[in-house]
């Protein structure tokens, strides 16, 4: 009985490598997006049209990720200059006239049937770059190289703050960073780039905009202004203390039922889920991901070349990066960048970027024995 459900179980796994599925991310995406529905359910006040919209949302970006999966890495690779020099071609295009102005941002392109965000493209394509460039030489890499790299990082970077998102500039640079640092950077680079980030401070706080400087004031201070540039947060981190440890329970948080909390379904969805699940259900999304972000790590260590182990190291490195920031604003400890909380948050073009993301690392992984072949 035993030898059948052994069989039963390796057949399975054989199935699934050979339509390039990684089972175990798989699963652990799963589990995160069927939990980010039921917390959805609540935020929204059990409206049952979002939950289909996101449901239809996950299930167009969990098949690209499958498609994206198919693709071998050195396909990746050869396109990955291609990609990366159309997407800040386009980012240069919505700041030359050609994007759409909404809310006071400049981010969208009009396709006439929807509306397209080039920074999206970035996001997945300034690792791939910057993996691409170090693969063709010796790591670590030499101070030329880390330079190269630098202005790799910085020019979309810039491009993205213009729009102006700085959430989304501070995640593609993180991402890029973090290429660099899984490359074997010795230690007096890493140094040196942390002392030159503050003493640029004073220049970056220079060219933030009105709304930027607010934000930061405001996570330094919230309680100057509960009533305004405050109420997020100070209403977010009641909302969290009063789910103590296990929380008021599924559909019974009475600061997002009463409106008290904004962008309940998006940005601060977090707020929600500690209200109403408590410490024992944050540890418990939190385990959801630290078992994504393990399994990501996992197929970065095993991969076979330097283009896969610093791509697959820095997208599960940036997928952490992004739920610490997502949570940190949310419970105070970082100032609000407007970034959603990944798989859970409602929207539909992050999702499909991060399940890209997904794809390249099943890629990378169910990739190997042909590679060595």
């Amino acid at each position: 009985m035993l030898e059948g459900y052994q069989s039963r179980h390796s057949r399975g796994f054989s199935i699934a490598r050979s339509l390039h599925i990684d089972l175990t991310l798989l699963v652990g995406l799963l589990m995160i997006a069927s939990l980010g529905l039921v917390i959805l359910y609540s935020a929204s006040n059990q409206n049952i049209d979002i939950i289909y919209r996101q449901l239809t949302r996950l299930g167009v970006a969990f098949g690209i990720m499958l498609i994206i999966a198919q693709v071998p890495p050195r396909q990746l690779q050869f396109w990955t200059p291609w990609l990366f020099g159309i997407g800040v071609i386009l980012l240069i295009a919505v700041l030359s006239g050609f994007g759409v102005v909404s809310k006071g941002a400049q981010r969208w392109l009009d396709l006439g049937l929807f509306r397209f965000q080039p920074s999206e493209i970035i996001k997945i394509t300034l690792p791939m770059m910057l993996a691409w460039y170090l693969n063709d030489a010796a790591l670590p890499p030499r101070p030329k190289r880390i330079l190269v790299c630098g202005l790799l990082i910085i020019v979309p970077t810039l491009l993205i703050a213009k729009q102006p998102d700085l959430g989304t500039a501070l995640l593609i640079a993180s991402s890029g960073v973090f290429v660099i640092l899984l490359s074997g950077i010795r230690w007096r680079f890493v140094f040196a780039s942390i002392f030159t980030a503050v003493a640029a401070a004073p220049l970056l706080w220079y060219f933030m905009h009105d709304y930027q400087r607010r934000r930061v004031l405001t996570f330094l201070n919230p309680e100057n202004d509960p009533l305004g540039a405050g109420w997020h947060i100070v209403q977010s981190k009641i909302a969290i203390g009063s789910g103590g440890t296990y929380g008021k329970g599924w559909l019974n948080g009475s600061q997002s039922h009463l409106e008290f909390l904004p962008e309940r379904s998006t940005d601060f969805i977090f707020a929600v889920y500690g209200e109403e699940f408590g410490l024992m259900g944050v540890v418990v999304l939190l385990l959801m991901y630290l078992f994504v972000i393990a399994r990501g790590l996992y197929i970065a260590a095993q991969a076979q070349d330097t283009f896969g182990r610093l791509l697959a190291g820095s997208i599960a490195i940036t997928f952490f990066f992004s739920i610490f920031v997502n949570i940190g604003m949310v419970t105070g400890l970082l100032p609000v960048v407007g970034l959603p909380l990944p798989i859970v948050s409602y929207g539909g073009t992050s999702m499909v970027t991060l399940m890209i993301a997904f794809g390249i690392l099943m890629s990378v992984h169910t990739h190997r024995k042909l590679l060595s072949q």
